[in-house]
């Protein structure tokens, strides 16, 4: 494929995901749309992921090696690398549905004053048993706008967007851990419309290695300081940056990313897709990484109860926040 033929460049980070990178790789490659590259940045993996990747042979996929630098300089030596007129977003472990591409090319084309597009997604675990279908907090930019500064509006992994606008603003800040996706979304909606598709393009894969953890799990001074590095006036500063790897620091240990995943799957069945019985599998499974994390017992006690009461305490849960 000569480089006018590329329209869009799939920017996919990956460390050490040898489980899952085969299956979202041939999820892309078989998209409906054609013109596009598939850049892989492997992003310093110990184990198999580069073979993995090699052992695929298509010449639409394009890998760069580096050494282990994040996700923000990850995807911002994709960008470097990226021919495509358009950037669409996606992660080694998650599977892109067959005509995600070809429905936000459309749109994007069709409606040249929008800059960035994401949609719904189904959630799956690890096994890539179904969890459940999350809907974006909003879909028109009218709702977007409204709610950006209390939640991030897009799934990271389902985005596209114009490239040459996000090359504008810098690409995505290095300084911004865990959010780099978010703090950009809130610079790139002063440059242009925004929409969410109402529809699942994607589904996202939970697992214990990912670096999605519910930051409800992550405490109130991490939360705080996010909010504070995404909308404070000084941007981020050295301090807060600091403090922000010394939380995460902290945090990135097997018990704690491996508790948080079996927590987070554990709501979603009681929350989403209500079944007590493996709420309660994976609630176990959480104590046993963590015994003195005694939220956790609240859950299981909460996963016999009705489920009108169940959903009762959600709500209240959420009205709080």
């Amino acid at each position: 494929m000569t480089p006018d033929e590329v329209k869009i460049s799939v920017l996919m980070p990956a460390y050490n995901t040898e489980a899952y990178i085969g299956e979202a790789i041939q999820s892309v490659l078989k998209q409906t749309f054609e013109h596009f590259e598939l850049i892989i940045i492997n992003d310093g993996s110990t184990d198999n992921t580069e073979n993995i990747i090699r052992s695929i042979q298509d010449p639409r996929i394009v890998l760069i090696n580096q050494s282990n630098q994040g996700v923000s300089q990850a995807l911002n030596t994709g960008l470097m690398h990226a021919r495509g007129e358009y950037i669409a977003r996606f992660d080694a472990d998650d599977i892109c549905y067959p005509e995600r591409l070809q429905i936000q090319y459309d749109y994007i084309r069709k409606n040249p004053e929008y800059i960035l597009i994401g949609s719904d997604a189904d959630y799956v675990d690890k096994n890539g048993e179904y969890l459940y279908y999350y809907g974006t907090i909003g879909h028109t930019h009218e709702e977007i706008c409204s709610k950006i500064n209390t939640y991030c509006p897009f799934i990271h992994a389902s985005v596209l967007y114009k490239k040459d606008i996000v090359m504008k603003l810098g690409g995505y800040n290095p300084k911004a851990h865990t959010f780099e996706d978010y703090l950009l979304w809130t610079e790139l909606i002063k440059m242009g419309k925004v929409y969410n598709f109402n529809i699942p393009l994607i589904a996202v894969r939970l697992n214990p290695e990912s670096v999605t953890v519910d930051e409800k799990l992550r405490g109130k001074r991490f939360n705080k300081l996010k909010k504070e590095m995404i909308f404070g006036s000084k941007g981020i500063t050295e301090e807060q940056e600091r403090e922000l790897i010394n939380i995460l620091k902290n945090q990135n240990f097997g018990d704690f990313k491996h508790h948080s995943y079996h927590v987070l799957v554990a709501k979603k069945y009681l929350w989403n897709n209500h079944d007590p019985a493996k709420a309660r599998q994976n609630i176990l499974k959480a104590i046993g990484f963590r015994p003195f994390h005694f939220a956790t017992y609240g859950m299981l006690f909460l996963s016999f109860l009705p489920e009108p009461v169940i959903s009762l305490f959600y709500k209240i849960h959420k009205a709080v926040g």
